[in-house]
């Protein structure tokens, strides 16, 4: 079951503000915890989104590389290799 933990967050003035117009009758949420609620959502796919870049570009950089570049290893040199 998952855990579920209550926050305080307190903000003043612009952000305030913001976050008002945006919950409200004519905002687009009902309550300030599903407008925070789909913020942190967002975050974790952008975040997520951009390890997947990352890892994306280095395979296409691996896989770029001349053929003569890479060099042979048995599973044991790869262990030992990634232990040091």
């Amino acid at each position: 079951m998952p855990r579920t933990t209550t926050m305080t967050v307190r903000l003043s003035g612009a952000l305030s503000e913001f976050v008002a117009s945006n919950v409200s009758e004519t905002g687009a949420y009902e309550n300030v915890s599903e407008y925070i609620r789909d913020l942190i959502r967002r975050d974790k796919e952008r975040t997520e989104q951009e390890a997947f870049d990352r890892l994306k570009a280095e395979l296409a950089h691996a896989f770029a590389a001349p053929q003569s570049s890479y060099q042979p290893l048995t599973a044991a040199e790869v262990i030992a290799r990634n232990k040091a």
